[in-house]
C-alpha cells in the first residue's frame, strides 16, 4: 500500500513539475528552481573564464564572435517575446567571450553565459557557420536542457518528491550541476541527450534566421565539422549523447523549411 502511494506522490509530482518548450511544445521535466540555475551558471562561469585564457574584445576574432553572438541575442529576444516567452529569458545577463584553445567547441549556459573556442573559427569560415553553432548552443541554453538535465538526474537519484525537496539544497544542487556541465575541467562538455541536440539544431536553425543569416548555411557547417572530426573515434551513435552526422543533417534539412519562414536576407 505505501508502494502504491509513494507512486501516486511521484507521478504527481511530475505530472505538475512539466513545461513546454518554445516553438517546439514538447514537454519537459522541470524540478529546478531558475533563479538558482542562473546563480550557478554565473559562479561557474566567472570560474572558467578566470581559469581560462580570455581573448581581449579589442581583439577582431574577439569582435567578430560577439557581433555574432549580440545579432544572436537580438533574435532570441525578438523571438520569445513575439511567441509569449519573453518572461523566461528577462533574468538573463547575456555575455560572450573568445577563449583561446584548440577544441573545435562552444557552449551556452543557462542565463546566456556564452563562450566560442577559437578552435571552431576556421570550422564556421563565416558569419553564418558561426551563428550555425551558437545559434545551437544558444538553442540549449532557451529550451532549458540544463535544468531538464538536472530535474532528470535528480528524479533519478532522490524521486520526484525527494527531488523537488532537493532542490532546495545547494550543496546537493551544486553538485549536481557540476556533474552535468563538468565545471572546472580543462573544457566544458555540456552533456545533454540525443533528442535535446536535434531540438537545439531546430530551434538554432530559426535563431539564426530571424538574425538574417541563411540557415542554408547550416548544412554546410555541420558537413565541414564531419569532415574536420574525421579520424577521431567516436562511439556509436546508439551510445553518443549526440546523434550522428548523418543523423543530424537529416534532421536539419527536416527543419529548414520551418527556419526560412523566418529568414529574412539583410
Amino acid at each position: 500500500m505505501k508502494l502504491k502511494v509513494i507512486a501516486l506522490v511521484v507521478a504527481i509530482a511530475l505530472l505538475e513539475a512539466c513545461s513546454q518548450v518554445p516553438l517546439t511544445g514538447r514537454s519537459q521535466l522541470s524540478l529546478v528552481d531558475e533563479g538558482q540555475m542562473l546563480s550557478l551558471a554565473q559562479s561557474s562561469y566567472t570560474d572558467f573564464l578566470k581559469e581560462n585564457k580570455v581573448v581581449s574584445s579589442t581583439n577582431k576574432d574577439a569582435a567578430y564572435v560577439k557581433k555574432v553572438g549580440n545579432n544572436l541575442i537580438e533574435a532570441v529576444k525578438t523571438f520569445m517575446n513575439q511567441k509569449g516567452y519573453g518572461d523566461q529569458i528577462k533574468d538573463y545577463k547575456w555575455e560572450v567571450n573568445l577563449v583561446e584553445s584548440k577544441e573545435l567547441n562552444a557552449w551556452c549556459m543557462p542565463g546566456g553565459k556564452i563562450v566560442v573556442y577559437t578552435g571552431i573559427l576556421p570550422v564556421a569560415k563565416d558569419e553564418a557557420g558561426l551563428a550555425t553553432v551558437m545559434g545551437h548552443e544558444i538553442a540549449h541554453a532557451i529550451a532549458r536542457h540544463g535544468a531538464e538535465r538536472m530535474s532528470q538526474q535528480m528524479a533519478m537519484e532522490y524521486g520526484a518528491a525527494i527531488g523537488s525537496a532537493a532542490t532546495s539544497k545547494n550543496a546537493q544542487y551544486q553538485s549536481v550541476f557540476n556533474q552535468l556541465y563538468g565545471v572546472g575541467a580543462p573544457i566544458v562538455m555540456l552533456k545533454y541527450g540525443r533528442n535535446q541536440e536535434s531540438e537545439a539544431d531546430r530551434l538554432g536553425l530559426t535563431f539564426m534566421a530571424i538574425a538574417g543569416y541563411d540557415p542554408n548555411k547550416a548544412i554546410d557547417f555541420w558537413q565541414r565539422m564531419s569532415t574536420s572530426s574525421q579520424g577521431q573515434q567516436k562511439p556509436p551513435e546508439w551510445l553518443s549523447t549526440h546523434p550522428s552526422d548523418e543523423t543530424r543533417i537529416a534532421g536539419i534539412q527536416k527543419y529548414l523549411p520551418e527556419a526560412l519562414e523566418y529568414y529574412k536576407k539583410k
